[in-house]
């Protein structure tokens, strides 16, 4: 369930900081000894300037601090050739580290509680990684975990 490169549906996705759960999906970045995970929650929301706008790939804005991967609705994501339905953003600001044993207890039944929805395409997830790891906007914690 937690290797890297896989993405996972929550319906719904309880957050961490106590807001409201919602559907989403997570990405698995780094898994570390099968206790904590490294990964990410895409989104939609698009914080990107507009000068800076990409359909597809690494945007690096020093000067606002600003670290994101975009992934356009039009390119297969997935092995298994799923897209997003929308254009999504991983924002290296907003990626954390979760603790195994509590998504395990949290979300215990696969098509129940969760989804596998796909295994990330080889080349995406390693342009997803560089994308993060060559990022001063991403603390130098995930830094070092992406480069291990």
């Amino acid at each position: 369930m937690f290797k890297e490169g896989t993405i996972i549906y929550f319906d719904p996705f309880y957050f961490k900081n106590g807001n409201r759960a919602k559907p989403k999906y997570f990405v698995v970045l780094k898994n570390q000894a099968n206790q904590n995970i490294l990964a990410s929650l895409p989104t939609r929301t698009d914080s990107v300037p507009v000068k800076e706008d990409i359909d597809n790939g690494c945007i690096e804005l020093p000067s606002i601090n600003l670290n994101c991967f975009v992934f356009s609705n039009d390119i297969e994501v997935t092995e298994c050739g799923k897209s997003f339905d929308f254009k999504t953003h991983i924002y290296g600001h907003q990626i954390d580290i979760y603790e195994i044993e509590y998504l395990k207890e949290i979300y215990p039944l696969e098509n129940t509680d969760y989804e596998i929805w796909g295994e990330m395409k080889n080349n995406l997830f390693i342009s997803l990684i560089e994308c993060l790891k060559n990022s001063k906007s991403v603390k130098r914690k995930y830094r070092k975990i992406l480069e291990n």
